[in-house]
């Protein structure tokens, strides 16, 4: 029977022996990607003690019901508005009992050796507070944001100027995405992403939990920075897990662009704000600036689309993966492994689901042979 912690009602599921690793996942409308995501997440959890939790923050979708059933052993909190994405990650910590938390974002697949490997190397090294991993894209390249800096005044004004895709590689001007890390080597990092972080619940407890001034964006910075502060170290390790980036966000709209760069401001002022009051004003309107751009550029694609315009970018084609018949190690090797030129973007069928997903697609699958 559902259960009520403070108005929210939740499945209790909580296992009565020690628990390893604690899942946290934050839904909203996207219940055939948060299908297989939790469908990777029962693979990975083979052989561990695993605890799944689910917060919905209102999804319109029908998300719960249809969840519900084919994953009895997560609970599920149903939240009666959208509180966004710190606030209800925090519900479900507070929840949790692993000696290990992992937040995870929906439109995420995770190996079946993701967790075994994250706890072996926490357990090894227990200066590390958190940690992320090898986040390809869905065309099977490296995701920059797998690592990043802080992003302090000078650190955001490269990025937000340009110099630090004019010089990606430099430890000066290129320091936001570290690509002059071998991304194939375990790497400290400042910045884990929010799309997988790997902490460890010693830490939260002695740094605090997800600021919830962060309605969405900007909480992955933050509380990676005060794990830092709190003297504990942030790791990249090297295991591929599959991010499709966006689909659990709206990033088509003007709420999308301001909350993201409000976000952004929020992180500064809270950190940087008292110490550097006159650059503070000049990344304001930097911030404000991007997100104009932003804007027209998001305005321009609409208005290109309902002309019928040919878009900018092409997808190039498919490669397809049986989810039943193949493991999502094997899958993520051959969709990073492909050749360079012209890639593939990835697209998933299982016959459980009845259901084909493409990066920002779901289509019904008519049952032909991949």
């Amino acid at each position: 029977m559902p259960t009520k912690n403070n108005g929210v009602e939740y499945e209790s599921v909580r296992p009565s022996i020690e628990v390893q690793l604690s899942v946290i996942i934050v839904n909203y409308n996207v219940k055939y990607y948060l299908e297989q995501c939790l469908e990777s997440v029962h693979r990975a959890s083979q052989g561990l003690q695993v605890e799944t939790f689910v917060v919905d923050n209102l999804s319109s979708d029908g998300s719960i019901a249809y969840l519900r059933e084919r994953f009895p052993e997560v609970a599920f909190i149903e939240n009666k508005e959208n509180v966004g994405f710190a606030r209800a990650n925090n519900q479900a910590i507070r929840m949790s009992s692993g000696k290990y938390v992992l937040l995870l974002n929906p439109d995420t697949i995770v190996t079946e050796h993701t967790f075994s490997d994250f706890i072996h190397f926490m357990d090894s090294h227990p200066e590390a507070g958190g940690a992320g991993a090898y986040m390809l894209r869905a065309d099977g390249t490296f995701a920059p944001e797998s690592r990043r800096a802080l992003p302090t005044p000078f650190v955001a004004f490269c990025k937000m100027s340009g110099l630090a895709a004019l010089f990606p590689k430099s430890r000066l001007f290129g320091r936001y995405y570290m690509r002059y890390l071998d991304e194939n080597e375990v790497n400290e990092i400042e910045i884990i992403s929010g799309a997988f972080m790997f902490l460890r619940r010693e830490a939260l407890d002695k740094v605090g939990l997800l600021d919830e001034d962060f309605f969405m964006y900007g909480e992955d910075i933050d509380l990676s920075y005060r794990l830092l502060q709190g003297g504990w170290k942030n790791y990249y390790l090297p295991c591929l897990i599959l991010h499709y980036k966006g689909e659990s966000t709206e990033k088509s709209s003007y709420r999308y662009v301001h909350v993201f760069y409000e976000a952004m401001l929020i992180f500064f002022n809270k950190h940087y704000g008292k110490r550097y009051r006159l650059l503070g004003q000049i990344i304001r309107l930097a911030v404000y600036a991007r997100a104009l751009v932003d804007m027209w550029q998001r305005f321009v694609q609409r208005v290109r689309v309902r002309l019928n315009c040919p878009a900018r970018y092409e997808v190039p084609g498919y490669i397809r993966f049986d989810l039943d018949n193949t493991t999502v190690k094997e899958m993520l090797e051959r969709l990073h492994n492909q050749p360079h030129g012209k890639r593939l973007w990835i697209e998933t069928f299982s016959s459980t689901t009845g259901k084909i997903i493409r990066p920002g697609e779901v289509l019904d699958w008519e049952g032909e042979e991949s």
